[in-house]
């Protein structure tokens, strides 16, 4: 899967999710957001220009959200988002509206629809997350121009070769065929256990 399937998959796998901006006291809130539509390279979703959620997005220009998918825990598949959002204004909500009938029944008059403004997240970064796999999947992705930074633990050169990682680590994620050893990001927990277990402080966390 590229940028574009993660994004789609939000969308139209998903489609509400839980987004997270910053109030005047610098406090988070949370708040329930249908992605309405992506292009491959960004999400739109839209919000009346009343709401406190709207002030928020004007005021920061920031948005942080998760989509969870799965009856339980270890069935699910979360993919969180954090990036740039720059409003667009009513030109799009036709198309959206045509895209998503039931927000007809939210705002039925094209009075109403005129409440409405759409955001567009253009920049940020990703990461999708797989529970419902063994080994667990964690892939990271970035979109709209925004630059990859590496995140999570890493073994360096001060490696021995000694195992105490490899030990402790939950998902066996560790490969252990030459020195230093390499931990598999792509099934990484991030759970820190063998940042802490290292006795040469080989492992350092980014």
């Amino acid at each position: 899967m590229n940028t574009s399937d993660y994004l789609n998959y939000i969308v139209n796998k998903i489609h509400t999710t839980v987004v997270a901006t910053v109030d005047d006291e610098g406090l988070p809130v949370t708040a329930a957001i249908d992605m309405l539509d992506s292009d491959g390279d960004s999400l739109f979703f839209l919000t009346a220009k009343g709401k406190g959620f709207y002030d928020r997005l004007t005021k920061r220009g920031f948005i942080a959200l998760t989509a969870v998918k799965g009856q339980y825990t270890m069935s699910s598949i979360a993919i969180s988002v954090r990036g740039k959002v720059r409003e667009l204004g009513f030109n799009k909500i036709p198309e959206l509206f045509e895209m998503n009938p039931y927000m007809r029944e939210i705002y039925p008059t094209e009075e109403s629809m005129h409440a409405l403004t759409v955001f567009q997240i253009y920049e940020g970064s990703g990461e999708w997350f797989d529970l419902s796999k063994k080994p667990i999947e964690r892939v990271s992705f970035t979109f709209g121009g925004s630059e990859t930074k590496e995140n999570g633990y890493f073994i360096t050169d001060s490696c021995v070769g000694c195992g105490s990682c490899a030990e402790v680590c939950p998902q066996n994620c560790i490969n252990t065929d030459n020195v230093p050893f390499v931990i598999e990001q792509e099934h990484c927990l991030h759970c820190g256990n063998c940042f802490e277990a290292c006795p040469t402080g080989a492992v350092e966390k980014r």
